[in-house]
């Protein structure tokens, strides 16, 4: 089995048991795709409990990554090759699902591309090593802007690197652009233009998925991000705390 859900931000609490019952039919061959925003955040004994909660599951998770990811932490990870993809594991039955990467899960070929743009940032970046930063900070908060801090809570990794969108357009080439789903956090340029009605600003990686929308044949494309539940276009699944089987026992 294979279920699908949006951001869970480190709240796990929509897998218990009263909540996501179908897990009791579940073992480590079934698996929940969690679309970016997963909650690799500060190494806290809270998430350390959490992270290891969710491992005790009978399920596997895996995730693509998000815009609110500590990227400083994820790149110590070593990587390795699972399921003809690249991968690290954050527990053994927590596995992320690295960029521009296509799997072969339970004979459905999924391609990865995780990343996006955050939206509360409009009023800057800060770098803690600022010698004004209290200041700056101080009068950020006085007028409730929406304001990050690099390495701290933004980093710029939450965008693809050269490197990956090169690795995604290869692993697409091997497979001829042919694929059963997409696993993203983002959507596609035109499809943010439908959730937002023209009010997200597009970027590099929304940019490159149109341009993988023209190209891939696919059957589904799953993304989480807006925070919303909703079917675009059929064939566009925007997810966020719904968990949808989308791949059901033989």
């Amino acid at each position: 089995m294979i279920f699908i859900t949006g951001d869970t931000h480190g709240d796990f609490r929509r897998f218990s048991t009263n909540i996501f019952p179908e897990q009791k039919e579940m073992t480590k061959e079934d698996y929940v795709i969690i679309c970016g925003d997963f909650g690799i955040w500060d190494g806290s004994k809270r998430e350390n409990y959490w992270l290891d909660w969710l491992g005790d599951k009978p399920f596997t998770t895996l995730f693509v990554t998000g815009n609110h990811e500590n990227y400083d932490r994820l790149r110590q990870l070593p990587t390795s090759t699972w399921k003809g993809g690249t991968v690290q594991f954050i527990r053994n039955s927590g596995i992320h699902l690295m960029r521009g990467q296509v799997f072969g899960i339970d004979g459905k070929r999924i391609f990865t591309m995780g990343g996006a743009s955050s939206h509360d940032i409009e009023d800057g970046i800060l770098e803690a090593d600022d010698p004004n930063f209290h200041t700056k900070r101080k009068s950020l908060d006085k007028r409730r802007a929406f304001y990050r801090i690099n390495h701290i809570s933004w980093w710029q990794e939450e965008l693809p690197s050269d490197e990956e969108y090169s690795e995604a357009r290869k692993n697409l080439e091997a497979c001829d652009w042919s694929v059963d789903y997409v696993i993203s956090h983002c959507a596609p340029s035109s499809v943010e233009d439908i959730i937002g009605g023209g009010t997200f600003k597009h970027d590099k990686l929304t940019e490159f998925f149109e341009e993988v929308k023209e190209k891939l044949a696919f059957d589904y494309w799953f993304f989480g991000h807006y925070h919303d539940n909703r079917a675009i276009a059929r064939r566009y699944i925007l997810l966020y705390e719904q968990i949808l089987q989308v791949h059901p026992p033989e």
